[in-house]
């Protein structure tokens, strides 16, 4: 997984990322807490990351300590609609 949505997404949300994401693996639902990030779309292009106005989205070898278990919840949340 390329990159990764963190903690500060949470009850944010901003779509920035979204719409810059050339490839669409940004999503999320309504009753979602936060954007996640589809680790099979993903490219690798830091377009994400460069817009977030709350600095979540890290690319997943940097990924602050605290908000190591997000790697496995972004990876999780796709999991679960299969």
């Amino acid at each position: 997984m390329p990159y990764v949505i963190t903690q500060p997404c949470i009850g944010v949300k901003d779509a920035s990322c979204v719409d810059v994401c050339p490839v669409d693996c940004i999503h999320s639902t309504d009753d979602a807490p936060q954007y996640y990030i589809n680790p099979d779309q993903c490219i690798d292009c830091a377009a994400c990351e460069l817009v977030c106005p709350v600095t979540a989205i890290f690319h997943e070898a940097s990924v602050p300590d605290e908000w190591i278990s997000f790697v496995e919840s972004n990876a999780q949340w796709f999991r679960d609609r299969e």
